[in-house]
Parts: C-alpha cells; sequence; structure tokens
C-alpha cells in the first residue's frame, strides 16, 4: 500500500467506510440562516466536532487499527500528536483492546493530555527545542514491537480522511446542492488530501481550498510554489492543531492535483469564527477547527451564490481558553 504517490481512490474510500461504519458518527451538515444571508450563499457546515473522541482524526485512527495484523494488535501503537490525533489514537485503542503510546509536547492543551491518559494510552511528554518525536516513536516501536501511526503522512490515515470527504460531498448532494467550494482546515494535510479525494469521488468539479494560521501556511506556500516550502512558523498561533510548518511527503502531491489553491487566517478571525460558532450554532469548536469558518467570515474568497462546503474539524479546547476566546471581543 505504501509507494512515493498514494492516493486514495474510489475502492478504498468505500472499503474505509465500510470499515469504520460500525464505531464512527456520521456527523449531520447544518446551515446558519444568519451566515448565509450575511455571505449571500449556502454555507453547509459539517460538525465533525460531534465525531467521536471530538475531532475528525477519529476517522484515520480507526480505519488504522482496524487493518493492525493480530500480531501487530499484541505490540500495540504508538504515535506523536499535539492532541487531536493522540487523542482518537487512544480512544480507539481503548475501544479495541490495545495498547498505545502518545508522545506529545509538554506546551500541547492540557485538556488533550488529561483525554488521552483518560483513555488509558500511555503518555510521553517531550521538549520540542531538544527531542525529536520521530526518534523517539521509532525508538518505542523497535523495542516494543508497536506499530507507527503518523497523524498524517500515512496511507491508511489519509483514506481514513477520506470516508470524511466523500460523506460530506453524499450529503450536500442528497440535498440537491452539490459543493461548488469546500474548504479544510490543514496543518500536515491529513484531512485535506484525503477529504479532497473523498468529495471529488463524488462532485469533481468542487474547488478545494485549504486553510490554515498565518505563518504556519505551508500548504498554501508549497502549492504557489509548486514544491514543498516551509512556512516561517514564527511567532505563535492558537491553533495548537495547525502548527505544522510543511505539508507531509504524501500528502502534498495528492493536493497538488485536487487543491485549487491555500488559504491562511490569523489569531483574531479563528477567535471571531470561534464565538460566532458557539452563539449562533451553539457549537463548541477548537481554535484549528475554526479555520475555514474564519476564513469564509474573513472574506478570503468569493462565495457570493455559491454553495460553499466547511468541516468544522475539531471541538478539543482548554474550558479557561476557550471561555476567554469567547467572551473578549
Amino acid at each position: 500500500m505504501m509507494s512515493s504517490h498514494f492516493e486514495p481512490d474510489a475502492a478504498l474510500i468505500s472499503a474505509a467506510r465500510e470499515r469504520i461504519s460500525a464505531y464512527a458518527v456520521r456527523t449531520p451538515v447544518v446551515e446558519s440562516p444568519a451566515l448565509n444571508r450575511e455571505l449571500d450563499a449556502r454555507i453547509l457546515i459539517k460538525p465533525e466536532t460531534l465525531q467521536r473522541a471530538g475531532s475528525f482524526k477519529f476517522r484515520g485512527a480507526l480505519n488504522r487499527a482496524l487493518q493492525l495484523t493480530p500480531e501487530q494488535r499484541a505490540g500495540g501503537m504508538v504515535a506523536w500528536s499535539s492532541g487531536n490525533h493522540g487523542l482518537a489514537l487512544s480512544y480507539v485503542a481503548k475501544e479495541l483492546g490495545i495498547k498505545a503510546t502518545i508522545l506529545m509536547p509538554q506546551e500541547a492543551p492540557r485538556t488533550k493530555i488529561d483525554g488521552v491518559r483518560a483513555n488509558g494510552a500511555m503518555v510521553r511528554l517531550y521538549d520540542k527545542t531538544r527531542e525529536v518525536r520521530e526518534e523517539i516513536g521509532a525508538q518505542i516501536a523497535a523495542e516494543t514491537g508497536a506499530v507507527i501511526v503518523p497523524p498524517y503522512d500515512d496511507p491508511y490515515v489519509m483514506t481514513g480522511q477520506a470516508t470524511l470527504g466523500a460523506e460530506f460531498a453524499e450529503q450536500a448532494r442528497a440535498q440537491g446542492l452539490p459543493l461548488d467550494m469546500a474548504l479544510f482546515a490543514c496543518s500536515g494535510g491529513g484531512l485535506v488530501s484525503g477529504a479532497s479525494c473523498g468529495v471529488h469521488g463524488v462532485t469533481p468539479e468542487t474547488r478545494i481550498y485549504s486553510v490554515e494560521p498565518e505563518g504556519f501556511d505551508g500548504m498554501a506556500r508549497s502549492l504557489a510554489a509548486g514544491e514543498l516550502t516551509k512556512a516561517p512558523a514564527s511567532g505563535a498561533s492558537i491553533c495548537d492543531a495547525l502548527l505544522v510548518p510543511v505539508p507531509g511527503k504524501l500528502t502534498f502531491p495528492v493536493c497538488q492535483k485536487h487543491l485549487t489553491g491555500g488559504l491562511s487566517v490569523s489569531d483574531d478571525e479563528v477567535k471571531a469564527a470561534i464565538r460566532f460558532a458557539y452563539s449562533q450554532l451553539k457549537l463548541v469548536v477548537e481554535p484549528g477547527g475554526a479555520a475555514p469558518l474564519a476564513a469564509l467570515l474573513a472574506g478570503k474568497l468569493d462565495v457570493r451564490g455559491k454553495t460553499v462546503g466547511i468541516v468544522l474539524s475539531g471541538a478539543n479546547t482548554d474550558a479557561d481558553k476557550f471561555a476567554n476566546f469567547i467572551t473578549a471581543a
């Protein structure tokens, strides 16, 4: 299944949807009349915040874990994650009775670290300035026989995320509203690469955009340059889930083929989107998960008269930070 170029095709996506269907939530599609009026468009919102483990990452983690051999299951899984991949994989591991070790940066949100531990996984905190997570993961895998499950640059994970795109495009088409455009948050590109394949399998004409934090917009820069390009990653961003400065080696070629372009959003634009989701949609959305909504509210695209799909990709945020986001105007 591994090669220098991998793209989830219709058969793989269909098999993955069947495989995960007993566990994953088919999240709904909702609309906000206020948002539609404001943008003069039909904005179809898919709150993957309601997915088990609180993010879309559940799909990819589940698709990977369900394909482990009995020998691999005995060895367990190891992954690195700032939060949502770790939460999803630890949740899946608990569900399937598999051991899991999650490497997390010391500054990861407390709610994500606590959540991974609550799921029964072993958490190994690391210092980003002195340690390389891939090296630690490889060492643990060598010592324990655990299977490494990368957060995005992995065929099984990308195919799991593709199920989200296929499901969304089908739901839109079933409403008689095929997607003219679709926006997905992007870090290493696992979601947008997989989801774009899923969408284009249903509606090939949909224009798809990645959305990243300003300064961490490696996908947008890479798409513009036509080659892997690292974002400066200077300064900070509240989007803790979207801080990978350069796309994955597997995800980028897929995005080159399927994406129309890449967008970036500021912290203030993301905060405005979090407040909008809370007040208008009654949804808790973490900063990274609000990026596509932020792009629309900030007018990054001309969407007038169009049907636009956005995914709110995660809901895992510290309570005190969330309170600040929704109360500070």
